[in-house]
């Protein structure tokens, strides 16, 4: 009984964690309109639907759900504890902004700088008073930087966590809320509190955008209060909660909250139902893209693989399923009897009757699973304008990797998937998120590792035993072409254009880190012009871009690797220029110097000498 409930649990894709939709494989290509609930009632009634077709019932909970982020709010310290600031007696020429992934929107991370000063939330750390009880130092520090002759502490914030800096505001997001200070007075003048799961955000000409992620109340659905602002509750109501007009199931109600970054003043608001797990935010100049992934309803699946597999059980079973499918039931109960039916079939099997179904069972099941991938998995993307009015959702195979699996370019999203792990497409969808343009299955028996869009080029590297470097031309959205392919070994998971014949590469080969220089100067053949192995086996970069920096004025990049900065030119090949030994996290520049910042201390560099011109200790 345990070996065929394994089988048929394997064959009906429950896999934890996840929730199923009931998307019939004939409506994959359908384009989900959105609409939105006229009442609590409807709301209901769209729920106790979804959870019919659904193969887990929603969760239901009042109570706010945590997310984990790159800090997390500890002990308080009182209030900001600003110290006497030396005044400015000569202006920066150039300083350098967090690398983000479309130029012009920041994103939060832990650093941030004006070109005078730096703002630093080093991770917090643990102070044992008396063991084991712990206190949580985790203060945001304000550092007089430029001059370097200045480098001093001039102040502490009480609050830690990811940082955006508009003009003289300095906002701190945590898993709690977010928490803006003014950066003269280090006086806090706005605050917010999450009543959900804080997602991301986006800071774009002045105006910053939130998302965030509650679970659905089924007992009071709307309106949704997902953050308080200045001690207000910000509230949506069901006329402003959109839902796709396919039958999805859904736990979740994702809301974007758009503010005035000066004031926290809401400018506006919209949510809509989705499912839990992984979301990927991309935002551009245009739109917000929000995304979460939904799988094919179980009951369904294994219905259709009895179907096309009439041999595999007599008659009598197949005619039990197919009137089962017809009840009014849910897909959960479906398919609990459906593991019955084949139990009972199983048990009037002799033992070689029943090794030789549970073999065949099972092979049947990944050649129709192969067959069907892109039925199976989908990822749902749901586009609003920047006023947040809705624009339109629809769905494509597979998963992504991340938000540089998103690009718009001149009007056309580009969506770069893997599907059932073991092959990759690219979809152009137009702005109504029709698919207008794809490439399919290619990288096979790879999945994606990183992806770079460029204008009309992309650059997707996917990887198993080599790294497989593809370059697409996209300059027509319908017909889009891998042009050109590099198998080397090792892989890339991030990927920067350093110009426009060159690509550079961060990933590892054989445990360590792995830096790649791809020479793109005829798309059609792309070469490794040089690579580099650090004696390292890990760096922030291969999971988050904002630890990378790029000077192209020097033509040097800096990168953390293990507990070490490292800072490489690139003009004449992949040349390791400087080495700083320490914490290194990050890495600044503001005219001429390189600032390495690290939770104990930063380092100061004249990019002209490389010699150190400054130091700070910060604990």
């Amino acid at each position: 009984m345990k070996k065929l409930i394994a089988i048929i649990a394997v064959a009906a894709v429950v896999i934890a964690g996840f929730v199923f939709t009931a998307n019939q494989p004939e409506q994959a290509e359908e384009v989900a309109s959105l609409k939105t609930f006229s009442s609590p009632d409807e709301f209901r009634e769209y729920l106790a639907k979804s959870a019919e077709i659904s193969a887990f019932y929603p969760v239901v909970y009042t109570a706010r759900a945590e997310v984990m982020v790159d800090s997390s709010k500890g002990a308080p310290l009182g209030e900001a504890t600003p110290t006497a600031i030396p005044a400015v007696t000569t202006t920066p020429e150039r300083y350098s902004e967090t690398n983000v992934q479309v130029k012009g929107i920041d994103e939060p991370d832990i650093v941030k700088t004006d070109g005078v000063n730096i703002y630093y939330s080093p991770f917090p750390f643990i102070v044992y008073i008396r063991y084991p009880e712990k206190y949580y130092i985790d203060t945001t520090k304000v550092i007089r930087a430029f001059p370097p002759s200045n480098l001093s502490i001039t102040g502490e914030i009480k609050e830690s966590g990811n940082l955006l800096l508009h003009e003289n505001v300095l906002m701190i997001l945590n898993s709690e809320g977010i928490y803006a200070y003014n950066t003269e007075t280090q006086k806090e003048v706005w605050s917010a509190e999450f009543n959900g799961s804080y997602v991301d955000a986006r800071l774009y000409g002045g105006k910053l955008y939130v998302v965030t992620r509650s679970w659905l109340n089924f007992g009071e659905p709307c309106p949704i209060r997902p953050l308080t602002v200045n001690g207000k509750s910000v509230e949506i109501a069901c006329s402003r909660i959109y839902h796709p007009t396919i039958p999805v199931t859904v736990d979740t109600t994702y809301t974007v909250v758009k503010l005035d970054a000066k004031t926290g003043e809401v400018e506006n608001s919209v949510s809509f139902v989705g499912s839990s797990g992984m979301s990927v935010v991309y935002m551009s100049k245009n739109a917000i893209y929000v995304t979460y992934n939904s799988y094919a309803d179980p009951a369904k699946l294994t219905y259709q693989f009895i179907s096309e597999n009439p041999d595999l059980v007599p008659d009598w079973i197949r005619e039990k399923i197919e009137k089962l499918m017809d009840y009014d039931i849910s897909s959960r109960a479906k398919q609990v009897e459906i593991m019955y039916l084949l139990e009972q079939l199983r048990a009037s099997m002799s033992e070689d009757e029943r090794l030789k179904f549970e073999n065949e069972y099972y092979n049947r099941w990944e050649n129709f699973t192969k067959k069907h991938a892109r039925e199976i998995e989908k990822t749902h993307i749901a586009k609003f304008s920047l006023q947040l009015e809705a624009e339109g959702m629809n769905s494509v195979p597979g998963r992504l990797l991340n938000r540089f699996s998103l690009d718009e370019y001149n009007g056309y999203l580009r969506v770069a998937t893997t599907v059932d792990w073991d092959e990759n497409d690219l979809y152009v969808l137009d702005e109504k998120l029709e698919v207008v343009g794809k490439i399919q299955g290619f990288g096979l028996d790879e999945r994606i590792y990183a992806v770079r869009f460029d204008g009309d080029v992309g650059f997707i590297v996917t990887f198993r035993q080599t790294d497989p470097f593809f370059v697409l031309d996209l300059s027509n959205p319908e017909n889009p072409k891998i042009v050109g392919e590099l198998k080397i070994p090792g892989f890339s998971s991030y990927l920067h254009r350093i110009d426009e014949n060159t690509v550079l590469g961060v990933g590892r080969e054989e445990g360590n880190v792995k830096l790649s220089l791809f020479d793109i100067s005829d798309l059609t053949s792309p070469k490794e012009k040089n690579r580099y192995i650090l004696q390292e086996y890990w760096s922030e970069v291969l999971s988050n871009h904002h630890a990378f920096l790029l000077d192209s004025q020097h033509g040097i990049f800096f990168l953390p690797a293990g507990q070490n900065g490292y800072i490489f030119s690139y003009k004449d090949g992949l040349k390791l220029i400087k080495a700083v030994k320490g914490n290194a996290v990050r890495a600044i520049y503001i005219d001429d110097y390189l600032y390495i910042i690290g939770p104990e201390e930063i380092s100061v560099y004249d990019e002209n000498s490389w010699e150190k011109v400054g130091e700070l200790k910060l604990q």
